[in-house]
């Protein structure tokens, strides 16, 4: 079984606000907790979703 990477996000910002991806595409986490929980995620349907603003506050 391979290692697990993380990769966080080019829009990361100073204060730590960002995510962070696996290599293999499948989970997401909060980079400040990152012995945290994750999110299982399929990334298409994830990145429609940010597109589509569903996230926003």
């Amino acid at each position: 079984m391979n290692p697990k990477y993380w990769r966080k996000s080019s829009y990361s910002n100073v204060n730590g606000n960002c995510v962070e991806l696996t290599t293999t595409l499948d989970e997401i986490r909060d980079s400040k907790d990152p012995h945290g929980p994750t999110l299982s995620v399929d990334v298409s349907t994830f990145v429609r979703a940010v597109q589509q603003r569903r996230f926003d506050r």
